[in-house]
């Protein structure tokens, strides 16, 4: 059950509570007018920041750059020095720094086309590349398109599950769901593998709804991409460092494993804590921009945490603000944040923020939970947000 239909009005709820809940909690209905000048507002606030963008943010991005290479380049010299353990291990967890850097503040901002303002060709969203298997224009693809346009829509938004995972409780439970704590560890092992496959669409080539010479580009790109990757970082570097070959092997696959537990810990705490809401193809059909945004605001969580733990998430700790604002500069969302909070008050909208370890729990919570069917677990209520679809003649 998605909304609390109320006589007086006609409109389409987006949501109203979770899945199966009996106990529903006092809804949000917010009027057509509210939700228009919702949109208008955040409109404005875009508008201000983009009218800030320049010298502040163009510093900012190349000092990221620099502190990036600098941790690979010391990260790369200490795989040199495996006899002494304390060194060796130092220069993992750089390199483990720098690729984390690369893929989150710089390769995830960069293509959503933050820095394009700057008409730089190393940060032109059109022909960056980061350092990871999946290929950019993939990425692109599954995510800015696909993700950023469908956020949280049951059926549309692939981002939901990835394909492998239940997530939700809108998705249909069967036996092959038991193993999701299994997945989701293996999706977190593995993630920039599964990022990869992600455009692929691997589930519905299994249920026939797609063919293999559908995927075939995306096949040759993903070889292209994911070979240059692998020869990098398990021939290339290691071979260079000559007698240490095996120890420098060992560390370059340290370092993918650290950047890919944390980049998917950050994304996952960003779209599936408690609280995080999904919608159906109907309820958000044909939405008006201000309906988009308040989707967008349901849909996402914050972290809570220090700046340095902002920047090395890629500042998608504030999840909520990206998904409003996914073109902005990813380090203006601190100064968005306390004007999209008032915004969340003023309009009696949930504002999803929490720790790191709250959400992260409340995340692995859910992906238990999910692995059995609803009729054992039961379901959670949550504040639910009406929205008046159309404007009613007085």
């Amino acid at each position: 059950m998605f909304g609390i239909p109320l006589p007086s009005l006609s409109f389409l709820p987006f949501i109203g509570a979770t899945h199966g809940s009996d106990e529903l909690q006092t809804p949000t209905v917010m009027s057509y007018e509210q939700v228009q000048e919702l949109g208008r507002e955040l409109d404005e606030l875009r508008a201000r920041t983009v009218a800030k963008l320049g010298d502040e943010d163009r510093e900012y991005i190349y000092n990221i750059v620099k502190t990036q290479r600098t941790f690979e380049v010391a990260g790369r010299a200490l795989m040199y020095l495996p006899f002494l353990p304390p060194a060796w291990m130092a220069g993992v967890g750089a390199l483990a720094i720098s690729k984390i850097l690369d893929n989150m503040e710089i390769g995830h901002n960069v293509m959503h086309g933050q820095y394009d303002w700057m008409r730089e060709p190393g940060f032109n969203s059109q022909v960056f590349e980061w350092d990871t298997v999946c290929p950019a224009d993939q990425w692109k693809h599954s995510h800015n398109y696909m993700h950023h346009t469908f956020t949280n829509i049951v059926g549309k938004d692939r981002d939901i599950g990835y394909g492998i995972l239940r997530m939700d409780e809108g998705q249909k439970w069967n036996p092959y769901y038991l193993g999701n704590p299994v997945y989701a560890f293996l999706l977190m092992a593995f993630f920039e593998w599964g990022v990869m496959l992600h455009d692929l669409e691997a589930e519905n080539i299994v249920q026939g709804k797609r063919k293999w010479h559908d995927v075939k580009p995306l096949l040759q790109g993903m070889w292209r991409k994911a070979g240059r990757q692998v020869l990098k970082d398990y021939v290339v570097f290691p071979a260079l460092t000559g007698p240490f070959f095996v120890t420098t092997l060992i560390g370059n696959i340290g370092a993918n494993l650290i950047r890919n537990v944390w980049t998917y810990s950050i994304i996952f705490c960003g779209h599936f804590p408690t609280g995080v809401q999904t919608f159906t193809e109907d309820e958000t059909a044909d939405e008006s921009r201000g309906e988009w945004y308040v989707r967008q605001m349901l849909g996402s969580a914050n972290i809570e945490g220090s700046p340095l733990f902002h920047i090395m998430s890629g500042n998608l700790s504030h999840q909520i603000e990206h998904h409003l604002f996914p073109d902005l500069p990813a380090h203006r969302y601190p100064e968005l944040a306390p004007e999209v909070k008032a915004l969340c008050d003023k309009y009696e909208l949930p504002y999803n923020s929490g720790g790191f370890f709250k959400q992260i729990g409340s995340v692995w919570g859910k992906i238990f939970k999910l692995a059995l069917p609803n009729s054992l677990t039961g379901s959670e209520p949550t504040v639910g947000v009406i929205v008046e679809r159309k404007k009613v003649a007085a």
